[in-house]
């Protein structure tokens, strides 16, 4: 694993850049989609939001850790094609879907080997408390298609495994302080 370092999420802009396949490992509120927007705004780049897709495709039908399993599962079951195919054909690809467990990067690794392409692991690392802030800011203002409770932030960062070198993945580091 290749670890660089950089004290905020600012996201370089290249002139010419080889397809691309952008994942983001962070805990919730973190700040990962806000980042993934910003690297898709790059050329020849699309933003695929698992967020957006949850919500569009099960609405009301995720209020616990198991049905997030399940619903996420099925979607990446369904997107894996059509993001290899986009890959493929010269298209990079920010994928807005939380790299924040071996299972979920074992499944990116896929996509990156099925694609041939090289990618980025950006991981937003930022402490608990500033996350715990984030999401209740975030759920004051009713932006968010799913308003976590503080209990499924602990819950679900229990299961946060942060990038690890046997991995192999290319990692960004972006440790955030505030």
């Amino acid at each position: 694993m290749m670890m660089d370092s950089a004290s905020t999420t600012q996201v370089k802009q290249t002139a010419v850049t080889a397809t691309m396949l952008y994942l983001i490992c962070g805990k919730i509120a973190a700040g990962k989609s806000t980042f993934a927007k910003k690297l898709s705004e790059q050329s020849k780049t699309v933003l695929i939001s698992e967020d957006f897709w949850l919500a569009s495709l099960y609405p009301s039908q995720i209020g616990s850790l198991e049905d997030y399993a399940r619903c996420s599962g099925l979607l990446r079951t369904a997107m894996a094609p059509h993001i290899t195919g986009l890959l493929q054909a010269g298209v990079s690809v920010v994928l807005d879907f939380p790299s924040n467990t071996l299972a979920t990067r074992a499944w990116a690794r896929e996509l990156i080997e099925n694609a041939g392409v090289a990618h980025e692991l950006h991981y937003l690392d930022v402490a608990d408390a500033v996350c715990k802030a984030r999401l209740h800011a975030r759920n004051a203002r009713g932006e968010h298609p799913f308003e976590a409770t503080e209990a499924q932030f602990d819950l679900f960062s229990r299961y946060f495994v942060a990038p690890q070198q046997s991995e192999g993945f290319h990692v960004i580091r972006h440790q955030v302080a505030e």
